[in-house]
């Protein structure tokens, strides 16, 4: 996973359930370890109270602000009303009137609930991150890993303010948005970690995201199949297997081949149908954030393939 240490941000998403939060708490927890000042963010709404990352860091809660536990490593909540209240101290000849103008309830329910504006505050406060920088000029986080929602809305931070520049193109707010557009479409600085698992149909929905994430110009870094299951097997070993359990009643065993043969079948499509790195992580029967702590382990022995 060398290769991503270069990024200043990585947007890691996937469908539900394949694992992204785990990967995104082993990734930071690897980089940390490499001595890197590692932030890692979940994206979430204004008000929510539950983390699952908070959860794969082993940590009783995240908060707005980040909050340093291990060291080189950090964890936070990335939400829209910090990111909504910097954009106003930036904007507003005073800080005051920012501030004064976030307690207001009803602009508060408006920047929440407007079309484009809950994904403008969050990708104004992840700016914000970027740039923050220490004493001597460093920066502040080295590298940035976001945990984004599900599949069905990683790609908003890219579509939505594309689409608020045609509604607002001048002014603060175009110039932000702007600046964060740049941001996440330039390969130096941003890269795309897509999860999936070892199956068809999870396969076939990363494909789906990784086009998704082409067209929308966010360079993609590296695909991360989670959960492959550990092949014992040579290849004429296989062979045998196979002849052995033709034509018998059902065997004990015979469902961990079948998912070994459908692991190998879907990291032979992801081969051929993507450019970048794949890194393969394999089952680990844990839970919780001795998980998080055994994938980043492996991820540090085993690298990409």
């Amino acid at each position: 996973m060398n290769h991503l240490l270069a990024k200043r941000a990585l947007l890691v998403t996937g469908k539900g359930g394949v694992g992204k939060t785990t990967v995104s708490a082993a990734l930071a927890r690897s980089f940390a370890r490499q001595g890197k000042r590692v932030l890692v963010a979940e994206m979430a709404k204004d008000g929510d109270e539950s983390s699952a990352l908070a959860e794969a860091l082993g940590v009783d809660r995240l908060t707005e602000m980040p909050r340093a536990f291990e060291p080189n490593l950090s964890a936070m909540l990335l939400t829209p009303q910090v990111g909504h209240q910097q954009f106003l101290r930036d904007v507003l000849p005073m800080k005051l009137l920012a501030d004064a103008a976030m307690r207001s309830s009803a602009i508060r329910r408006f920047l929440s609930a407007a079309p484009t504006f809950p994904e403008m505050g969050v990708l104004y406060r992840l700016l914000d991150l970027v740039r923050a920088k220490r004493r001597d000029g460093a920066f502040e986080h080295e590298v940035i890993v976001v945990d984004l929602p599900a599949t069905g809305h990683a790609l908003a931070l890219a579509q939505i303010p594309a689409s608020l520049l045609r509604v607002i193109p001048t002014g603060p707010i175009a110039d932000a948005v702007r600046e964060g557009l740049a941001f996440l479409r330039d390969e130096s600085r941003t890269g795309a970690v897509v999860v999936t698992l070892p199956e068809t149909l999870p396969v076939s929905e990363a494909l789906e995201l990784v086009r998704g994430i082409h067209e929308n110009e966010i360079p993609l870094a590296s695909v991360v199949v989670n959960r492959v299951p550990f092949d014992p097997f040579t290849p004429e070993e296989r062979d045998a297997v196979h002849r052995m359990l033709d034509d018998r009643p059902p065997t004990l065993g015979e469902r961990t081949v079948e998912r070994i043969d459908r692991a190998r079948v879907a990291l032979a499509r992801l081969a051929r149908e993507v450019t970048v790195p794949i890194t393969v992580l394999h089952d680990v029967w844990l839970e919780g954030p001795r998980l998080a702590e055994e994938v980043a382990s492996l991820m540090q022995v085993e690298g990409a393939t």
